[in-house]
């Protein structure tokens, strides 16, 4: 049984983009729903840094309550939208 620190562990770029992209958001309109900037989201995205600790939680919980399946990421690798952060 995976411990709860492991549950927090799964956000890499390509599954940060892919809930961005399930919920509708922008990266700036994504950045608003956490409490960070746009700049954060973007390295997210790109792979520069990690969510880690709170923001990991605050991710997963919203994949659960937005019904985003992990698998879904692989989706969202296809047709990247950088020009409309």
């Amino acid at each position: 049984m995976p411990t709860k620190r492991n549950r927090y562990e799964a956000w890499d770029a390509s599954r940060v983009r892919a809930l961005r992209k399930h919920l509708g958001f922008t990266q700036q309109q994504m950045s608003d729903e956490l409490g960070t900037r746009q700049q954060t989201i973007s390295e997210w995205e790109t792979g520069m840094y990690q969510p880690r600790g709170a923001s990991a939680k605050l991710l997963s919980l919203i994949a659960e309550r937005a019904q985003f399946h992990y698998g879904d990421a692989r989706d969202a690798q296809d047709g990247d939208d950088k020009g409309r952060a």
